[in-house]
């Protein structure tokens, strides 16, 4: 999605994502329309959605097929009207934006269930994209890890792998696709504290694939090789991610709040949202 926008005519305007796979419905909507202040109980003031924020740009939509069937209606209605309401407010405002969707699931079956508006999925589907699971290109594994590796390790340089590691790596399937691949690496740099990689530090759940938003975190939080044990201090101080939200789904959305909840600062918090795709990147 982030290939298109910056190759599209639309390239110096916003890039906003979105996952729909780790916020509830509540949080869905407030994020995806914003509201006005006094909307419901926290709303101390407006919120600018993420679908205005990408006004102009990309809106990149993670997960559309875990989207609530009323949000799928309202969101329709932003794609042929090219209009949005907030929340609590009564009149509706122009935006010009393009929206990118990507789904695990089959949306077809999904339709033919009546879990999934078919309106939407032909709104939808005008330009089709199907990338095959990462278990049948498993070429492609050495150059998303060392991409993860270099992004986590050394703020998105190249890290070749040994060939030792890049063998354990090979022997999974990843049910949870390159997001797991990359909680893989994630881990892997943990156990490691500072040391080269070796195959001992590649844990696999061999019983499912990992969360796949439960272990992101900023390139530039990772400490270098030579202080492994700062990295795990940093690493280990901050939420987790189903901490962060949860604070805002009891905050309904409300970032200081939320922020009061876990005992951070706001400007931490909006850290953490932008590392885990809920906000502009």
């Amino acid at each position: 999605a982030q290939y298109l926008h910056q190759y599209s005519q639309r390239c110096d305007q916003p890039f906003v994502v979105v996952d729909c796979g780790v916020l509830g419905e509540q949080l869905i909507e407030s994020e995806l329309f914003g509201y006005e202040k006094g909307a419901f109980t926290g709303a101390d003031k407006r919120k600018q959605g993420l679908i205005e924020a990408a006004d102009g740009g990309t809106l990149f939509i993670d997960e559309i097929g875990e989207l609530p069937q009323e949000l799928q209606t309202k969101l329709l209605r932003v794609l042929e009207s090219s209009t949005i309401r907030r929340i609590g407010e009564t009149e509706y405002r122009h935006v010009d934006v393009r929206i990118v969707a990507a789904t695990n699931k089959d949306l077809r079956h999904m339709v033919e269930a009546g879990l999934f508006r078919e309106d939407l999925y032909y709104r939808l589907s005008a330009f089709p994209i199907t990338i095959p699971p990462l278990r049948e290109r498993k070429g492609d594994i050495a150059a998303l890890a060392e991409h993860f590796l270099g992004m986590l390790e050394n703020g998105d340089q190249y890290v070749p792998l040994a060939p030792d590691v890049l063998e354990a790596l090979l022997d999974h399937d990843y049910p949870g696709n390159i997001r797991e691949l990359r909680n893989v690496i994630e881990r892997a740099l943990i156990l490691a504290a500072g040391d080269a990689l070796s195959p001992d530090h590649i844990v696999i759940d061999r019983n499912g694939s990992s969360d796949a938003e439960g272990h992101a975190f900023q390139a530039e939080e990772a400490a270098p090789r030579n202080d492994g044990h700062a990295f795990l201090r940093r690493r280990a101080a901050r939420p987790t991610d189903s901490a962060v939200l949860d604070a805002l789904t009891r905050a309904r959305g409300n970032r200081k709040q939320a922020a009061s909840i876990l005992g951070i600062s706001e400007r931490s918090l909006y850290r953490y949202l932008k590392d885990i795709s809920m906000t502009t990147v």
